[in-house]
């Protein structure tokens, strides 16, 4: 379920994102105004679950790959998805920082 979840959020980023990148052309002093809200916290935020949803998404694809196509997949999937969320904690702790870390300066001050 939560692969299917993440799909449909990456769409729904990926449908939003072509519309915002399209108005540079309509109008790019909205454009700027578009992209002058996402420098802000909440938008941090909203970035930090788009990483999650589309590392989750890429690794658990690949155990459903090792599933469907290693004779011996089906036999290891609850091994195989104990696997997936535990390298995907220690990603997104890995990538608190990097994609947080203007948002905390923000709030907090350098």
């Amino acid at each position: 379920m939560a692969h299917r979840v993440t799909g449909v959020l990456i769409f729904f980023f990926l449908f939003v994102h072509v519309l915002d990148t399209a108005l540079v052309r309509v109008s790019p002093e909205d454009y700027d105004k578009v992209v002058a809200t996402y420098k802000t916290p909440i938008v941090a935020l909203l970035e930090y679950g788009l990483v999650a949803a589309i590392l989750f998404h890429a690794l658990n694809g690949l155990r459903v790959i090792a599933v469907d196509f290693w004779s011996k997949g089906p036999r290891y999937q609850k091994q195989m998805l104990w696997s997936v969320v535990g390298l995907w904690l220690v990603l997104m702790l890995g990538a608190i920082y990097p994609v947080l870390g203007h948002a905390a300066r923000e709030l907090f001050g350098s």
